[in-house]
Protein backbone atom coordinates (compact mmCIF):
# COMPACT_ATOMS: atom_id res chain seq x y z
CA UNK A 1 0.00 0.00 0.00
CA UNK A 2 0.96 3.53 -0.92
CA UNK A 3 -0.62 6.21 -0.03
CA UNK A 4 -0.08 10.39 0.96
CA UNK A 5 -3.18 11.52 2.99
CA UNK A 6 -4.55 14.01 5.61
CA UNK A 7 -5.99 11.27 7.48
CA UNK A 8 -4.50 9.86 10.28
CA UNK A 9 -2.63 6.90 9.76
CA UNK A 10 -4.05 3.76 10.62
CA UNK A 11 -0.78 1.71 11.66
CA UNK A 12 -2.18 -1.64 12.78
CA UNK A 13 -4.28 -1.82 9.20
CA UNK A 14 -1.36 -1.32 7.59
CA UNK A 15 0.57 -3.59 9.98
CA UNK A 16 -2.04 -6.39 9.03
CA UNK A 17 -2.20 -5.48 5.08
CA UNK A 18 0.99 -6.85 5.21
CA UNK A 19 1.23 -9.72 7.36
CA UNK A 20 1.70 -12.93 5.74
CA UNK A 21 1.84 -16.73 7.15
CA UNK A 22 5.54 -16.75 4.54
CA UNK A 23 6.84 -14.04 6.64
CA UNK A 24 8.37 -14.45 9.35
CA UNK A 25 9.16 -11.46 10.40
CA UNK A 26 7.04 -7.83 9.81
CA UNK A 27 8.96 -4.61 10.92
CA UNK A 28 6.54 -1.44 11.47
CA UNK A 29 8.60 2.17 11.41
CA UNK A 30 6.44 5.24 12.40
CA UNK A 31 7.74 8.51 12.53
CA UNK A 32 6.28 10.30 14.85
CA UNK A 33 6.48 14.50 15.72
CA UNK A 34 9.14 15.06 18.53
CA UNK A 35 9.30 17.84 20.78
CA UNK A 36 12.35 18.88 20.61
CA UNK A 37 14.68 19.23 17.28
CA UNK A 38 18.70 19.88 18.27
CA UNK A 39 18.09 22.69 21.07
CA UNK A 40 14.67 24.26 19.77
CA UNK A 41 11.56 23.09 20.85
CA UNK A 42 9.22 22.15 18.40
CA UNK A 43 5.08 22.63 19.63
CA UNK A 44 3.93 21.04 15.69
CA UNK A 45 4.76 19.87 12.27
CA UNK A 46 3.09 20.87 9.31
CA UNK A 47 3.16 18.42 6.09
CA UNK A 48 3.13 19.44 2.50
CA UNK A 49 3.17 17.49 -0.79
CA UNK A 50 2.12 17.18 -4.70
CA UNK A 51 0.42 13.42 -3.84
CA UNK A 52 0.66 12.83 -7.29
CA UNK A 53 4.12 13.16 -7.21
CA UNK A 54 4.92 11.80 -3.79
CA UNK A 55 2.91 8.45 -4.62
CA UNK A 56 4.54 8.17 -7.72
CA UNK A 57 8.03 8.00 -6.14
CA UNK A 58 6.70 6.44 -2.89
CA UNK A 59 6.07 3.15 -5.31
CA UNK A 60 9.71 3.86 -6.69
CA UNK A 61 11.47 3.40 -3.24
CA UNK A 62 9.16 0.13 -2.63
CA UNK A 63 10.41 -1.04 -5.91
CA UNK A 64 13.84 -0.61 -5.08
CA UNK A 65 13.50 -2.03 -1.62
CA UNK A 66 11.58 -5.45 -3.75
CA UNK A 67 14.45 -5.86 -6.04
CA UNK A 68 16.98 -5.83 -2.60
CA UNK A 69 15.28 -7.67 -0.89
CA UNK A 70 12.40 -10.77 -0.16
CA UNK A 71 9.69 -8.80 0.26
CA UNK A 72 6.16 -10.44 0.38
CA UNK A 73 4.30 -7.24 1.38
CA UNK A 74 5.05 -3.42 1.96
CA UNK A 75 3.54 -0.43 2.80
CA UNK A 76 4.55 3.24 2.96
CA UNK A 77 2.17 6.00 4.11
CA UNK A 78 2.79 9.66 4.60
CA UNK A 79 0.27 12.09 6.20
CA UNK A 80 -0.07 15.44 5.22
CA UNK A 81 -1.24 18.73 7.06
CA UNK A 82 -0.97 20.16 10.63
CA UNK A 83 0.62 17.36 13.30
CA UNK A 84 0.31 17.77 16.86
CA UNK A 85 3.41 16.49 19.26
CA UNK A 86 3.29 12.73 19.14
CA UNK A 87 1.31 12.36 15.63
CA UNK A 88 2.43 9.86 13.22
CA UNK A 89 3.71 11.27 10.09
CA UNK A 90 4.94 8.54 8.13
CA UNK A 91 4.38 4.90 8.42
CA UNK A 92 6.38 1.72 6.64
CA UNK A 93 5.70 -1.76 7.33
CA UNK A 94 6.90 -4.34 5.87
CA UNK A 95 7.17 -8.43 5.57
CA UNK A 96 9.92 -11.03 4.86
CA UNK A 97 10.74 -14.21 5.44
CA UNK A 98 13.70 -13.50 8.27
CA UNK A 99 13.93 -10.63 10.35
CA UNK A 100 17.26 -9.06 9.18
CA UNK A 101 15.80 -8.70 5.68
CA UNK A 102 12.86 -7.13 7.17
CA UNK A 103 14.91 -4.59 9.21
CA UNK A 104 17.27 -3.90 6.35
CA UNK A 105 14.41 -3.28 3.87
CA UNK A 106 12.32 -1.46 6.25
CA UNK A 107 15.33 0.75 7.15
CA UNK A 108 16.16 1.20 3.53
CA UNK A 109 12.30 1.94 2.95
CA UNK A 110 12.14 5.16 5.42
CA UNK A 111 16.00 6.30 4.54
CA UNK A 112 15.01 6.62 1.43
CA UNK A 113 12.24 7.73 1.19
CA UNK A 114 13.06 11.16 3.48
CA UNK A 115 15.95 11.36 0.88
CA UNK A 116 13.34 10.82 -2.43
CA UNK A 117 10.26 11.86 -1.93
CA UNK A 118 9.35 15.28 -2.06
CA UNK A 119 7.74 16.19 0.88
CA UNK A 120 8.07 19.49 3.09
CA UNK A 121 8.29 20.04 6.74
CA UNK A 122 7.05 22.94 8.31
CA UNK A 123 8.94 23.08 11.89
CA UNK A 124 6.72 25.27 14.28
CA UNK A 125 9.00 26.77 16.78
CA UNK A 126 7.59 27.14 20.33
CA UNK A 127 9.18 30.73 20.12
CA UNK A 128 6.07 31.42 17.26
CA UNK A 129 8.57 30.91 14.41
CA UNK A 130 8.73 28.68 11.77
CA UNK A 131 10.99 27.10 9.11
CA UNK A 132 9.96 24.96 6.19
CA UNK A 133 12.84 22.29 5.33
CA UNK A 134 13.49 20.64 2.37
CA UNK A 135 12.84 16.71 2.10
CA UNK A 136 16.61 15.37 2.61
CA UNK A 137 17.90 18.09 5.06
CA UNK A 138 17.06 18.91 8.43
CA UNK A 139 15.61 21.29 10.37
CA UNK A 140 18.40 24.12 10.80
CA UNK A 141 20.45 23.65 7.51
CA UNK A 142 20.18 25.68 4.59
CA UNK A 143 17.34 23.97 2.55
CA UNK A 144 17.53 25.06 -0.54
CA UNK A 145 14.04 25.53 -1.71
CA UNK A 146 10.45 25.56 -0.49
CA UNK A 147 7.20 24.66 -1.61
CA UNK A 148 5.70 27.11 -3.66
Amino acid sequence: MIAITRDVIDYTALTEQVRSTQAGAVVLFLGTVRELTGDRKTVALDYEAYPGMAEKLLAEVEQRARSRWPILAAGLVHRLGHLELGEISVAVAVSCPHRDQAFEAGRFMIDTLKELVPIWKKENWADGTTEWVHPGVEAGASPGGQPG
